[in-house]
């Protein structure tokens, strides 16, 4: 049976195992195993149903057998007392004029009572009834008579040899036919049909089922090629269609919980982030206020200029544990219009903290008014993830990082697609189907988490978006972002087109 197999398992449709039209309900009713029947039941299967189709072949070889020879021999017995009538017939008009051909065949012979040995209660018999027939006894094979004032006797045999092996050779040859057609309906069952439609089906499903106890995915599953259309072939979709069902509730609970390690991981990730930077946010303050009293009692030129770099240092620490801090905040939840270019410079922001970026060349094409419906905090946090992943994929020297925008539809409805491209290696073919799962990256390094991405999607969905990743023909990757517009008036529409 392959893919196209029609055969559906519906409970309310489908017709009890056994049962069939004209079947009353009460003899399919499940009745426990006792006894006997205990016993019979406890067998395998094949020699349970050797011992009922040898059963049922020898009960039918009999009864033919016997309906035959009984036939037969009612046939034969009619036809012996015709004949037998017929003989007894012509032998009673027998004369010496009339001619002896005729009954040549049922080997006539003359001669005297010596002759055929009779006895003398045959000779007296016969003569006192000169020219009737006698017979020693009624089975006796042989009839004679005698003609009246001569001493001549006449013998006849009878058929009736003939007819009583006839009998025989027919039971014989009846018994020789049946039994052959027996043993060949025997061998046909047990070595053809029986194989290819029960035992071959029974035995894919206990393999299919010892698959399923050692969790070997590969032959859990039936082929339905060679899944019957009976109630046999029930059992084996059913079996199909459970172990799908189990395997699938088995991946969903293995994601569910990969997605809570995930999470546990990220809320302690935040958590560290946080402690980070209000231990560093006392020590900052402290230093940035020592150097500016400096800067105040320091007259000496170059000393100024040393300090003025040390505010700046001091300063972009400052900013960096307040990224660290606004990054592990609880963000809001209002829902409102985003504009996109300013979203995407301030990440870029965020992200250009790395000493790394200032060897990068970053491009914004993405055109002014462009808008999205979206919550800004967690928004940005989308676009600091993209552009991270681009920035820790380009090359150290030259390399480019460029985000775009351009016009979308999401269900029938406005939107704007966000792209943001880099020329890096691109990504791996056997990671970029999983690359939205947490940890995927196998990046667990001074570069990255492995959770950016999978934080991203879960982010954009909620947003009623969809996020995309890919190879760029040209090389690098591609990450697209789609999120629905902004109520506007078109104008943004267009000028995302720039």
């Amino acid at each position: 049976m392959s893919g196209s197999n029609s055969m559906r398992l519906d409970p309310e449709g489908t017709q009890p195992i056994g049962g069939g039209p004209g079947i009353p309900a009460k003899v399919m009713e499940p009745r426990p195993l006792t006894g006997i029947s205990r016993r019979f039941g406890d067998l395998r299967v094949r020699p349970k149903l050797m011992v009922l189709h040898n059963s049922f072949f020898l009960i039918l070889t009999c009864a033919v057998y016997f309906t035959v020879i009984h036939f037969v021999e009612v046939r034969m017995e009619q036809a012996k007392a015709r004949e037998l009538t017929l003989i007894f017939n012509s032998f009673s008009y027998l004369t010496p004029e009339s001619g002896e051909q005729e009954l040549r065949p049922y080997d006539l012979k003359t001669g005297t009572a010596d002759d055929f040995g009779l006895t003398d209660e045959g000779r007296a018999w016969m003569a006192r009834y000169p020219g009737r027939i006698w017979q020693h006894q009624p089975t006796s094979q042989h009839i004679y008579k005698t003609i009246a004032g001569t001493n001549r006797y006449y013998r006849l045999t009878l058929p009736l040899d003939f007819y009583s092996g006839m009998v025989a050779s027919v039971a014989v040859g009846a018994f020789a036919v049946l039994g052959v057609i027996y043993i060949l309906a025997v061998l046909v069952l047990e070595l053809v049909i029986m194989p290819r439609y029960v035992y071959q089906p029974l035995r894919l499903l206990l393999e299919a089922d010892r698959a399923t106890r050692e969790g070997d995915r590969e032959a859990e599953i039936i082929d339905e090629s060679f899944i019957p259309g009976d109630e046999i072939g029930q059992i084996l979709l059913s079996h199909n269609v459970t172990v799908r069902e189990l395997r699938k509730h088995e991946d969903d609970l293995e994601r569910a919980k990969r997605n809570l390690e995930a999470q546990d991981r990220l809320v302690s990730l935040g958590l560290l982030s946080a402690s980070v930077a209000h231990e560093m946010n006392t020590p900052l303050a402290v230093l940035h206020g020592s150097i500016e009293k400096l800067i105040e009692t320091v007259d000496d030129g170059p000393a100024q200029a040393r300090l003025a770099r040390m505010v700046r240092v001091t300063s972009r620490l400052r900013r960096i544990s307040e990224s660290l801090l606004d990054f592990a905040r609880q963000r809001r939840q209002e829902m409102g219009p985003v504009e996109l270019r300013p979203a995407v410079d301030e990440a870029w922001q965020l992200v250009a903290i790395d000493e790394k970026a200032g060897a990068v060349q970053f491009t914004n094409a993405i055109g002014e008014g462009a808008a999205v419906v979206g919550n800004a905090d967690r928004l940005n946090q989308v676009f600091v993830n993209l552009l991270r992943n681009a920035l820790n994929a380009v090359p150290d020297c030259g390399g480019v990082i460029r985000a775009a925008c351009r016009p979308h539809h999401i269900d029938g409805g406005p939107a704007f697609s966000i792209t943001v491209d880099d020329n890096g290696p691109g990504i791996p073919a056997e990671i970029l189907p999983d690359i939205f799962e947490a940890f995927v990256s196998t990046r667990l390094d001074s570069w990255g988490t492995g959770l950016g991405l999978t934080v991203a999607e879960g982010i954009v969905h909620q947003h009623g978006g969809t996020i995309t990743a890919s190879n760029c023909t040209s090389g690098g990757a591609r990450l697209e972002v789609c999120l629905p517009a902004a109520p506007g008036d078109g104008e943004q529409r267009e000028s995302a087109k720039q």
